[in-house]
């Protein structure tokens, strides 16, 4: 998702020296992982509502991991709980999103609507259309996920007239995260109006990350409409501006979006080139904790391709 500060971030792990250290050294002892009753106890503890529900939901998805799926469907409907009080929209309804994609990924159908039906709730409140059209995008593409075909289409409306009345400095942002949730939800063909307005809204774009980030956004909705021809030429645009970007956290994000476009049509050896350079850009990141958000997320998308690769 775009955004109009330009932050998104990431860090490579650090390499263990323990196992170099002779027998008898000094070397650093590893904490012991936490347990799943510690984890849980530790996301009580959070001093919010939305962290308490962001930690236990990372909790159900480890407890599935592991095969505790009652268990983990336990701890989400606790996390949903943690939500439905008073608090920010802004902050709560991206937790309900996840939540619901989380259960929704795990056929827990109907826990995953009423998440998500809390979270369209709240956004409907929300006053920066920017933020609105993003997070009606996301509840969108969720809805699909979960198989409620007629809601995500719902939603994705509500994103895309909540973007049309962003300011025209940062509609192109909001009509990029319009167009990302179309194609996330396969609902492309029901994005034409969209995609004139995003294109029109790009050309107006000097800033070189904002516009590649558009850009990528549009050639998305036209690969799947089958329009591959005019998506490489997009993404031709859209790599010009992301190479261009100084700035190395901007640039890996900018690099990123593209690189996951021209995936989509069917580009794997140079999506994969492009996520090269995104790294270098990610690890050049000088501020720690934004280093390594950036750093992990463009690796998790090298490791998702490599693997699809190999199939």
């Amino acid at each position: 998702m775009l955004s109009r500060t330009s932050i998104r971030p990431f860090l490579a792990v650090a390499v263990g020296l323990l196992a170099l250290v002779p027998a008898g050294g000094c070397g650093t002892k590893k904490k012991p992982a936490l347990t799943i009753k510690q984890r849980l106890e530790k996301a009580e503890k959070e001093k919010s509502p939305d962290r308490q529900a962001a930690e236990l939901l990372k909790v159900a998805k480890l407890q599935f991991a592991k095969n505790q799926e009652s268990e983990a469907k336990e701890t989400a409907a606790r996390a949903i709980e943690k939500l439905k009080g008073e608090g920010e929209a802004t902050k709560f309804a991206p937790q309900l999103i996840d939540a619901g994609v989380f259960l929704a990924s795990i056929n827990d159908r109907k826990p995953a609507r009423e998440a998500l039906a809390m979270a369209v709730g709240l956004i409907d409140g929300i006053d920066d259309p920017v933020r609105k059209a993003q997070l009606y995008a996301d509840a969108g593409a969720a809805y699909k996920a979960n198989t409620d075909s007629s809601e995500a289409k719902a939603t994705l409306q509500k994103a895309a007239e909540a973007a049309a009345g962003a300011d025209e400095r940062f509609r192109a942002e909001a009509l990029a995260a319009v167009a990302l949730g179309y194609t996330r939800s396969g609902l492309a063909s029901a994005a034409a109006d969209v995609l004139d307005k995003l294109l029109g809204a790009a050309g107006n774009l000097t800033e070189p990350r904002a516009k590649a980030e558009a850009l990528a956004a549009a050639a998305g909705v036209q690969v799947q409409t089958g329009k591959k021809k005019e998506a490489t030429k997009l993404l031709e645009e859209a790599e010009t501006a992301a190479k261009s970007v100084e700035r190395a956290e901007s640039r890996a994000y900018a690099l990123l979006a593209v690189a996951t476009a021209t995936q989509a049509t069917g580009e794997t050896k140079k999506a994969l080139a492009l996520l090269k350079e995104a790294e270098k850009a990610a690890d050049k990141v000088p501020e720690p904790s934004s280093q390594k958000k950036a750093v992990d997320k463009v690796r998790a998308v090298i490791a998702d391709l490599e693997k699809k690769a190999k199939k």
